[in-house]
């Protein structure tokens, strides 16, 4: 286990025995308040009530009482000490039983405080726990040995049998099989994967044996960067959280200033001095911000720990502030609106000879080409079973293509400019059919013999299926402005923004880094802007925009360094169901906010102008806390 996951679990460890503890004191106290009520039904008073009295105060206090010395210590007060002392001022009054009321309120709703922000520290642990600890080594002779994941290295090939999770990020170098991914990237349909297909440490090999490349260290995974990423999110404060703190230290010495002058001034009025010391021990309680504090903490993390269980990690709070408020957003074209993978998706015979056998030329020809051209034209003949002939006497020529010899007849394949140096000039025919594919924005194969086109492959990046739904989704969710900005020429851009649903003018083609990042600072006119891209070539622009996306687990880790939030899947929808979670969670926010100071403020209305019962002050601040908190851990339950 890393350094990284075995402190997460001691926090998260130590966070639980804090909540037993907390949990037994409530306990404690409640059985104490009760035993103090009941008992003088029973003609019992005096002492042993007197002794009931203490020991619930002191169960009930204990946290309260350790929370307030430690931060007096560190030269702060906080909410811990307005409940200690209004305690301790309902006792001096003889209301012992209202002190003993507002301990155990208080005592309970720490308790289930910290049950609930737990929950999104258990994600974490959730996220630990798909890793195995071991792997089996394959070992020259072709046997295996188990060893800790932590001293794999690179390049060794580790055994991966049905029903096993894989031990680490790598390449599969033998076996075909199913892998369920959902521990990632949050996809629930398995995933097909074959040799020289990369694989993630965490998910789940479903039937087939494979072995695996090491690419990764263990430190290094995409696992291990999930669990770095969501715990260093919770751990930094967002905006909000930040204020909330500020706010909080301020308006608890401004509660303890303003109950003293409020002491002053019913005295002044002539009111008794137990009913002054209980109304100002009342005004303690109904003041405390504890809703205040508690209500941004209580949906940030909850936001944060849903979306990275979907998939999509936000680096920090105020990322996650950030994105739900974006009014504009960007996308790269490829591997980003599109699948980053060349297909082809039509072959052309402009001769006699049939579109298999003008398939099975190029293959030929490009059969020791590692152009990505070259490799999806023999991968589309190879899932059609077309026998490829052999070729001799091949010859590249750079930046064109390719001339071959089959059967001792010459064949050359490429691209406009091999066409214009075998042949001069452009049949009209070929032509007219050039034009429809580079319109369409694919890409095309010329094959030819000596002075004679034989015919034509094209082939196109696919768009993402999830593409043009999660653009109208950010149209629909108040993002008004999106657009696509891509090195890639104009024409291809323009074809692909009419399958994902863009408008002309909206579309960017042969864009350099830096003209990506003039792009987004025109749109910073308009709010707060996001980008969303994959390459290394993407970085700047991912660290210009308001909020910076790097999307897939195959992305390059310059683009994941740079970006604020991380989209482990392919599927962009997650995207768009991250910024609506993220609107959610700013509107939860408000909300929480709105609620704390409106019941606060009537509270304490009441009780420096009426007479509002201490147990009641009591109740009307415990319960407006827990309801902040249980508003925003409903996000736990939305699903990205």
């Amino acid at each position: 286990m890393s350094s990284l996951s075995e402190e997460v679990f001691v926090e998260i460890e130590a966070g639980r025995r804090r909540t037993k503890q907390r949990a037994v004191l409530t306990i404690v106290t409640l059985s104490g308040l009760i035993t103090a009520i009941v008992l003088p039904f029973f003609s019992i008073s005096g002492w042993p009530i007197a002794s009931i009295y203490l020991v619930t105060y002191l169960a009930g206090g204990f946290t309260a009482v350790g929370s307030a010395l430690s931060s007096l210590r560190r030269g702060s007060v906080n909410i811990d000490l307005l409940m200690v002392l209004a305690a301790l001022a309902a006792a001096g009054v003889g209301a012992v039983t209202d002190g003993a009321i507002l301990l155990f309120l208080f005592s309970l709703s720490g308790t289930l405080e910290g049950y609930a922000m737990g929950s999104t520290k258990r994600a974490v642990a959730a996220l630990m726990q798909v890793r195995p600890d071991e792997a089996n080594i394959l070992q020259t002779d072709g046997t295996t040995v188990t060893v800790l994941v932590e001293l794999l290295a690179l390049g060794q090939v580790v055994v991966v049998r049905p029903g096993e999770r894989l031990p680490i990020d790598g390449v599969i170098k033998s076996g075909a099989g199913a892998i369920d991914q959902s521990a990632v990237t949050g996809e629930s349909i398995p995933v097909d994967k074959e040799p020289g297909d990369e694989v993630f440490a965490g998910t789940v090999n479903l039937n087939a044996v494979l072995t695996v490349i090491v690419t990764k260290l263990a430190g290094q995974s995409t696992i291990a960067r999930m669990i770095k990423l969501v715990t260093e999110a919770q751990k930094k404060r967002s905006p909000s959280e930040r204020f909330s703190d500020w706010f909080g230290q301020r308006y608890t010495i401004a509660v303890l200033g303003g109950s003293v002058a409020a002491l002053a001034v019913f005295w002044l009025l002539g009111l008794p001095s137990e009913v002054a010391l209980y109304k100002a021990a009342t005004l303690l309680v109904v003041a405390s911000p504890c809703a205040i504090v508690i209500s941004v903490p209580a949906a940030v993390l909850s936001a944060i720990a849903t979306a990275a269980r979907g998939g999509v990690l936000f680096k920090d709070g105020s990322v996650l502030e950030k994105f739900g408020a974006i009014t504009a957003i960007a996308f790269d074209k490829t591997g980003t609106l599109t699948e980053g993978k060349m297909h082809v998706t039509e072959v052309c015979s402009l001769s006699n000879q049939s579109s298999t056998e003008v398939l099975a030329l190029v293959a030929a020809l490009e059969a020791d080409s590692n152009h990505p051209l070259a490799a999806s034209v023999r991968k589309y003949a190879a899932d059609l079973s077309v026998i490829v002939p052999l070729v001799t006497e091949t010859k590249a020529i750079a930046g064109m293509g390719v001339i071959a010899t089959i059967d001792e007849i010459q064949y050359w394949a490429g691209n406009r400019a091999l066409l214009l140096q075998m042949i001069g000039a452009s049949p009209a025919k070929l032509e007219h059919q050039l034009t429809q594919f580079e319109q369409a924005g694919q890409t095309t194969i010329i094959i030819g013999s000596k002075n004679r086109v034989i015919g034509v492959i094209a082939i196109a990046d696919t768009v993402r299926a999830s593409a043009a739904n999660t653009i109208a989704t950010f149209a629909r969710q108040g993002v008004a402005h999106a657009v696509m900005v891509t090195g890639d020429t104009a024409a291809v851009a323009q074809a692909i923004a009419r399958q994902v649903s863009l408008p002309v003018e909206a579309v960017f083609g042969s864009q350099l880094p830096e003209d990506k990042v003039t792009r987004l600072q025109e749109l910073q006119i308009f709010g707060k802007t996001a980008f969303v891209g994959d390459g290394i070539n993407d970085a700047v622009a991912l660290a210009t925009a308001d909020v910076g996306i790097a999307i897939g687990v195959g992305g390059s880790d310059v683009a994941m360094e740079a970006a604020d939030v991380a989209l482990l899947s392919d599927d962009l929808h997650k995207l768009a169901g991250a910024h609506n979670l993220a609107r959610q969670a700013n509107n939860i926010i408000k909300q929480n906010l709105y609620f704390a100071v409106v019941v606060m403020s009537v509270m304490v209305l009441v009780t420096l102008f009426g007479n509002l019962p201490l147990p009641l002050g009591v109740i009307g601040h415990e319960g407006g806390t827990l309801l902040v908190v249980a508003n925003g851990l409903r996000l736990l339950w939305m699903k990205v």
